[in-house]
C-alpha cells in the first residue's frame, strides 16, 4: 500500500471514528433514551455531550467547535457582541439562556458589561454546564449569576432583562418547544430589549443543501424545521410585537437574528 492510499484509509478512518462518535453521544444516545422508562422528563431532549462534564471538556475545544460551524463561529459571535456593544446596559440585566461551547460566553459577558450591564445572568437546564461555564467567567466574579432553569419556562419575571442571547439552541429542541423558548425568551424581556439569536438556515447552494440536510438527518433531525416550518423570524413576526432583522452567513448556511421587543 502507497503512502497516498494509506493517507486515504487513515483520513477516512479519522471521519468515521468521529462521525460515529458524535452520533452516539447525540442521536445515538437520544434514541436509547427514548427506549427507557423516565424518558419523558424535561432533560429527555439533551445530548450526552451537554450533560457529561468528561464529554463537555472533550468537546469544548475552540478550533472543534469553529470546524462543526464551518468556521463561521467568529462571525457569528461578533455580529452579537457588536450589538450588545451598540446598546445603552447601564443599571440593566443580560440574560444568556442556555450555555454554548466555545468562547461565545465570555465575549458576549464582556460585551455586556462594557455597555454597563449591572449583571449578566447565565441559565441552564443542565448543572453541569453552569459549572463548566463557572471556569470560565472567574475575572467578573459577582458581576454574573448562574440560574439552573428550563429555556422553556424560565422563573425569572416579566420584563427582567434587556438583552437575551439564545445560541444554537432552537435546533436541539422539540419542535413543540421551540415557540415556547421564543415566548419565554420576549416574555422576559422590557419593552426595547433585544433578542440575539444565532442558529442554522437553509442554504442557497443545492451542494451545502444537499450536505446540511444529510448532516440534519443523520445527527439532528430536529433542526430541519428551522429552514421552513419553525423558521424563528418567521415564528417572532406571525407574533406580532417585535422588529426583527436577519444576517445570513456561508452561503445562508447560518443566520444570526435580532429582535427588538415593541
Amino acid at each position: 500500500m502507497n503512502a497516498w492510499m494509506m493517507s486515504g484509509v487513515l483520513a477516512f478512518g479519522l471521519l468515521a471514528s468521529t462521525g460515529l462518535f458524535f452520533f452516539v453521544v447525540t442521536r445515538g444516545a437520544l434514541v436509547l433514551r427514548g427506549l427507557s422508562p423516565g424518558s419523558q422528563s424535561d432533560k429527555a431532549h439533551v445530548y450526552p455531550i451537554y450533560s457529561n462534564m468528561g464529554l463537555i471538556k472533550l468537546v469544548d475545544f475552540q478550533p472543534v467547535i469553529s470546524a462543526i460551524l464551518l468556521f463561521q463561529y467568529h462571525h457569528l459571535v461578533s455580529k452579537i457582541v457588536s450589538e450588545l456593544k451598540q446598546m445603552d446596559l447601564r443599571n440593566k440585566k443580560v440574560l444568556i439562556t442556555s450555555c454554548a461551547f466555545g468562547n461565545v460566553i465570555p465575549r458576549v459577558v464582556q460585551a455586556a458589561l462594557e455597555s454597563g450591564a449591572e449583571r449578566v445572568l447565565i441559565a441552564d437546564i443542565i448543572q453541569n454546564e453552569l459549572v463548566h461555564a463557572r471556569s470560565k467567567l472567574r475575572q467578573y466574579g459577582g458581576k454574573v449569576e448562574y440560574i439552573e432553569d428550563n429555556a422553556t419556562a424560565m422563573t425569572l419575571k416579566d420584563g427582567g432583562v434587556d438583552a437575551n442571547v439564545i445560541f444554537f439552541l432552537l435546533h436541539e429542541l422539540p419542535h413543540h418547544l421551540k415557540g415556547q423558548t421564543l415566548s419565554e425568551a420576549g416574555r422576559m424581556l422590557a419593552p426595547g430589549g433585544k433578542l440575539f439569536l444565532a442558529e442554522f438556515h437553509r442554504p442557497q447552494l443545492w451542494v451545502l443543501r444537499a450536505l446540511s440536510w444529510t448532516y440534519f438527518k443523520v445527527f439532528e433531525p430536529l433542526g430541519l424545521a428551522l429552514w421552513d416550518t419553525h423558521d424563528p423570524l418567521n415564528y417572532l413576526e406571525g407574533e406580532g410585537g417585535w422588529t426583527c432583522e436577519r444576517s445570513t452567513y456561508f452561503f445562508g448556511n447560518f443566520q444570526t437574528v435580532t429582535a427588538t421587543k415593541q
